[in-house]
């Protein structure tokens, strides 16, 4: 299968899925997501046994293409709720993919693009990478991102941390509140690392590692099943407030946003 937004290449039984719009930091469109999608469904038909993720260029992954959002601003409840469908689709699949996943992190890892990060089993980072979820900044809400968060955290505290400040953080916070696996340090090739660990999962059965994390995703199905709905709710009704909009013009014009003071969601 060909690919506009991501590239495929399969080193014996070690697929790498890169995101490849380098030019926007690899920011998601609708149609990279839907991309990433069919490439992960491929994956399970194909002989890999493991499966890395990318970016291509400077960063891993700086969330949702913001200039197409606002090219959308204007859609209906049902488009929205669409777009929201798609991006669950997009990080439950992940999730539940049979095969171990390692996120290879280099540069920014923002909003959308830390909540794929951390879905995958693995994430090994290089000491560049920063991580951060944004969304209050823009007037949205990190619905979906803040369900695999508390998965990962099992903190709330911590969760509130990240999410109502929006603050960026850098790799070796991440390791410590373990978001991530391992930091590789300057001068060490990130690649490597990745291979290296990508290798150790070679050497176990495949049929046990598929069995195991498909127990463990059984575990949290019912939590899962109801947090995802209501995120979809939450992410579509997020797009239609005066701050969303705001937020989002503020980012596009490189300005203060002035936001309104109702906390409610209009």
């Amino acid at each position: 299968m060909s690919y506009t937004t991501i590239t495929v290449e399969d080193k014996g039984p070690i697929r790498i899925v890169r995101m490849n719009r380098p030019e926007r930091r690899n920011a998601m469109t609708a149609e990279m997501q839907t991309e990433l999608i069919a490439a992960l469904e491929d994956a399970t038909k194909c002989d890999c046994r493991v499966l890395v993720l990318g970016g291509a260029g400077l960063a891993f992954c700086a969330g949702l293409d913001l200039k197409v959002l606002d090219r959308v601003k204007n859609e209906t409840t049902a488009a929205y709720r669409a777009d929201a469908e798609r991006a669950a689709k997009l990080f439950r699949t992940l999730y539940e993919l049979p095969i171990p996943t390692i996120a290879a992190v280099h540069g920014a890892a923002i909003a959308g693009g830390a909540g794929l990060a951390i879905i995958c089993d693995f994430v090994v980072a290089a000491r560049t990478a920063r991580f951060g979820f944004t969304e209050a900044r823009l007037g949205f809400v990190p619905a979906l991102v803040s369900v695999f968060l508390l998965l990962q955290l099992g903190d709330t505290k911590r969760a509130r941390d990240l999410l109502l400040t929006a603050r960026i953080f850098d790799a070796d916070e991440a390791l410590e509140i373990g978001l991530i696996n391992a930091v590789v340090p300057p001068g060490e090739s990130l690649a490597h690392r990745v291979e290296e660990l990508a290798a150790t999962l070679l050497t176990n059965s495949p049929q046990s590692l598929a069995a195991t994390k498909q127990l463990l995703a059984a575990q949290n199905k019912p939590h899962l099943d109801a947090a995802i709905e209501l995120a979809i709710e939450t992410n579509a009704r997020a797009r239609e407030t005066a701050d969303y909009r705001e937020g989002i013009a503020a980012f596009l014009e490189k300005r203060k946003a002035v936001w309104t003071n109702s906390a409610g969601v209009r």
